[in-house]
């Protein structure tokens, strides 16, 4: 393989604490309104092999990065989802699913049950038909509900979630639902003018991020685009096939994009922070890996 780097700054690259995968695009459900990826059902699991993704999930661990998210799209649909998962382990990561929960296989239970395993998911409303409208798909509320509700009860560590899509969506009911279900890892989000939430509208502005993008975070997405998150797919600072981890991360590109985004604020809970407003406490940061980078996908 012939790998081509790109001019590298001065000072070696920082590994990323979290490394989103974006590892398909295909998914159950239809977000017309907000799904940054534009996933659906006719999606395809883009054109990473398997050996390329495991290469990255290597790479990701030698330099030094200590999480990896895999997400879609629904990334447990990848026919290789579940060898991903062992890789990453086996390389010393901790694992974020992020997946819609509409349908989990029984041989995937057992996997979001192993140590240094953990599940996210997006959840709309209380209500079959307020989930259902934001998802376009008849009964995922009532799939996604049963199976927020399986995986407490099998003591999967679960991250809810709420993405405020529609007016009058039920968010306060939404979230009071969740909590009956013993569900306390709960954020909220708006939705951010990125895929197709931001068709019909301006191009994708770095004013719909949060500020924390590239700060600790990044992503690779289905085609090997090294963005700074996955929300920020309209920065691409290189592409992984080709190259490495280490040679995009040192890259100009990957500094000029970085510099491209507005910090957020230095008060967690001001009105650029976003993903986890609703959960500073006092000396809390905006940190999108423990809210909600991901909630708009599905």
């Amino acid at each position: 393989m012939t790998v081509t780097l790109e001019p590298t700054v001065a000072n070696p690259p920082t590994a990323p604490r979290l490394l989103e995968l974006e590892i398909t695009r295909r998914c159950q459900l239809t977000c017309r309104s907000h799904c940054y990826a534009e996933a659906g059902p006719t999606q395809g699991h883009g054109t990473m092999t398997t050996g390329e993704w495991k290469r990255i999930i290597s790479e990701a661990a030698a330099l030094g990065t200590k999480r990896i998210q895999l997400i879609g799209g629904e990334p447990t649909l990848h026919p290789d989802f579940a060898e991903l998962i062992e890789h990453a382990l086996s390389s010393g990561l901790e694992v974020l699913v992020y997946s819609n929960l509409y349908h989990v296989r029984a041989e995937h239970w057992k996997l979001f049950t192993r140590p240094g395993v953990s599940l996210a998911t997006s959840y709309y409303a209380d209500t079959d038909d307020g989930h259902d409208r934001v998802t376009g798909r008849t009964g995922s509320h009532a799939a996604t509900r049963a199976n927020i509700a399986e995986a407490h009860r099998r003591g999967v560590r679960v991250r809810v979630g709420i993405v405020d899509v529609l007016e009058g969506q039920r968010v306060a009911e939404a979230r009071a639902d969740l909590q009956s279900l013993g569900i306390t890892d709960i954020h909220t989000d708006r939705v951010r003018a990125v895929g197709n939430a931001a068709k019909g509208t301006a191009l994708p502005s770095t004013s719909a991020l949060c500020g924390r993008c590239a700060n600790g975070i990044a992503a690779v997405l289905s085609d090997g685009t090294v963005t700074p998150c996955v929300l920020g797919r309209f920065l691409p600072a290189g592409n992984i096939q080709g190259n490495t981890l280490h040679g995009v991360f040192a890259s100009s590109s990957w500094r000029q994009v970085t510099a491209s985004i507005p910090a957020s604020r230095h008060d967690p809970c001001g009105p650029d922070c976003g993903p986890n407003d609703d959960s500073c406490k006092g000396g809390g940061t905006c940190d999108p890996a423990s809210g909600l980078t991901a909630a708009t996908a599905h």
